[in-house]
């Protein structure tokens, strides 16, 4: 940005400055001097001038000659035609001044002083210093040469009036007057040449500043990071769109204003970081604070910057970042840890229990088969028979949880893999009841690269956990929604390619939130009879395939689980355990 300003910028310096040298009269209205300030004296002192030297012919009417009234008279009606017209080209419809205008403005001055000196005494008229205002204003208006010329035609109309109107000669007085309207012209343009030079390079920055100020606060206005700054008063003197959201405050209501209590009520972290930063100027490098916005708990991530004031307290700057998206990656990082040592741990012990578990199962069926076996006995080895089933069973599931790896993988449309798994949970007896299962499917093909049986599991373990989240005496309603999505749809630190999602949603009683982190957990389940392996089971599948598996939950409308899958191959450099995710 600096870099494509600059030069721009130095451009325009140097091409006023050599204006400056080369007599060019710079326009009317540039801010390098106030012309037009200087034009109004003009006009003022010229008007002057003319109405006092024709107020004067007409008080002496008696002594005046005719030719003296006539030219008087004249002067003013000239002024009076002349002046507003140039008024009113210059400060009421703000045109800029070129070179002819203010030369002919100058020639006509020059003309009208002489014309009150000749009047007025000729080389003893007292109006003769007035040259010397000329010359200054028109030095300042103009660059140097152009008030050289100025002065030139103002020395030449000077000699005429006393050479030729009086008939004397230039001598030692009229030298030395002449010799102070050049030097005045020369310190005045020198003088005022630098000030052009100056206020051009002050413009310049300034415009520079202002460009800075635009770029700055686009930046800031655009970003997704939260920026505020409170005053050493604790009022409010900075916080930028994405701050607004985050705090759910309007910069513009509490801009100026005491701000501290307001904050509090939105977060106590981040009122107790800006205190503190204040009173003993020592920024938060890095700390995590809560925000209550909508009553939601956001986790927020905060560093602080103390702003020196030369009186009083500092100033203390807050950069602020949503970081629940941070949080919850974390969360399905340690989720996916905890399932791999599950997993490996499920199966050596699943294979050292089964084979005595069958064993034992042999035995006691052959203890039920001998003749001398009384009722109790039979009883109880129904009872080991059917305990032994169950655990056998459960054995199986710890299997199939350990094993739940990738083996063909092809392109699949997943509309097709999930209206056949759906096809197969309409037979279970667990939507033999009210139930009713809704399809909302995209238009299009939606296209994935998997294992057709790995993700017919995870349809169906999805559709059965939403079945049996029924409430009695309810309808049971779930909704499969398979669509394409874009890289808007996910949480900013995750990249899958072309993301596919599918959305499994029920109207259930929900899943009380102290749940809501436990419910992809092997064995935990709160359902009666439950072994607490599908929804691990269903993890680690969509994991396999390089994708992630969120829920949301609420009791008054349910529970919807959101898996999300890369429609594009992944990199064959991506690690098995890492983890991504799309909105719940």
């Amino acid at each position: 940005m600096n870099g494509s300003t600059a030069a721009p910028l130095k451009t325009a310096n140097d091409t006023a400055v050599n204006g400056a040298r080369e007599g060019v009269v710079p326009e009317v209205g540039e801010r390098a001097f106030p012309h037009r300030d200087i034009l109004r004296w003009v006009y003022l002192v010229r008007i002057g001038l003319a109405g006092g030297l024709f107020a004067g012919a007409a008080i002496a009417w008696s002594a005046a000659s005719p030719g003296q009234t006539l030219a008087a008279s004249l002067a003013l009606v000239l002024t009076l035609i002349l002046t507003p017209i140039s008024y009113w080209f210059t400060h009421v419809r703000q045109q800029l001044a070129g070179s002819s205008f203010v030369y002919a403005q100058a020639i006509f001055d020059v003309l009208l002083i002489t014309l009150v000196v000749h009047l007025t005494g000729g080389r003893e008229s007292v109006i003769a210093p007035f040259y010397i205002l000329l010359i200054s204003a028109y030095t300042l208006i103009f660059p140097l040469r152009g008030g050289l010329l100025v002065t030139g035609l103002a020395c030449i109309a000077y000699i005429a009036e006393v050479v030729w109107g009086q008939g004397t000669s230039v001598d030692t007085v009229v030298a030395l007057q002449l010799g102070i309207f050049v030097g005045v012209a020369l310190v005045v343009g020198l003088v005022s040449h630098k000030l052009l030079e100056t206020g051009t390079v002050l413009t310049s920055v300034e415009h520079a500043l202002e460009q800075l100020r635009l770029d700055t606060g686009d930046i800031l206005s655009n970003i997704p990071t939260a920026v505020l700054t409170v005053d050493g008063d604790g009022c409010l003197a900075y916080a930028n769109p994405a701050a607004e959201r985050l705090l759910g405050i309007e910069a513009g209501v509490w801009m100026e204003r005491p701000v501290l209590d307001k904050l509090a009520s939105r977060s106590v972290g981040l009122h107790r970081a800006l205190e503190r930063t204040r009173d003993f100027r020592m920024p938060v490098a890095s700390a995590e604070i809560e925000v209550r916005r909508d009553g939601e708990v956001i986790p927020v991530g905060i560093s602080t910057a103390v702003l020196e004031r030369r009186e009083g307290p500092p100033s203390v700057t807050a950069i602020m970042r949503d970081i629940s998206d941070v949080k919850r990656v974390e969360q399905l990082r340690q989720r996916t840890e905890r399932l791999e040592a599950v997993a490996e741990l499920s199966a050596s012990l699943a294979h050292e229990i089964k084979n005595p578990l069958a064993s034992i199962s042999s035995s006691v069926q052959q203890l039920k088969l001998k003749e001398d076996v009384d009722d109790d006995d039979r009883l109880l080895s129904r009872l080991i028979l059917k305990e032994s089933d169950r655990l056998s069973r459960l054995l199986s599931d710890f299997i199939e949880f350990a094993r739940v790896r990738i083996g063909r993988r092809k392109q699949l449309d997943l509309r097709e893999v999930a209206m056949h798994a759906l096809n197969v949970v309409r037979q279970h007896p667990a939507c033999s009841g009210d139930v009713k299962l809704e399809t909302k499917l995209d238009t299009d093909p939606v296209l994935f690269e998997g294992d057709e049986d790995l993700m017919h599991r995870v349809v169906t373990n999805l559709v059965l956990n939403a079945v049996q989240a029924a409430v009695p005496g309810r309808t049971t309603k779930v909704e499969v929604e398979i669509f394409s999505g874009k890289m808007e749809s996910l949480p900013e630190q995750f990249d899958i390619a072309d993301p596919v999602f599918m959305r499994v949603s029920d109207n259930g009683s929900g899943i009380p939130e102290r749940d809501l982190t436990r419910v992809f957990d092997p064995f935990f389940s709160t359902r009666p009879g439950g072994s607490g392996l599908g929804l691990a089971i269903v993890h680690r599948a969509v994991r396999e395939h390089r994708g992630a598996v969120l829920v949301t939950s609420d009791e008054r409308t349910g529970t919807r689980f959101t898996v999300c899958l890369p429609g594009k191959p992944p990199p064959a450099s991506t690690a098995v355990g890492e983890e991504r995710c799309g909105k719940g």
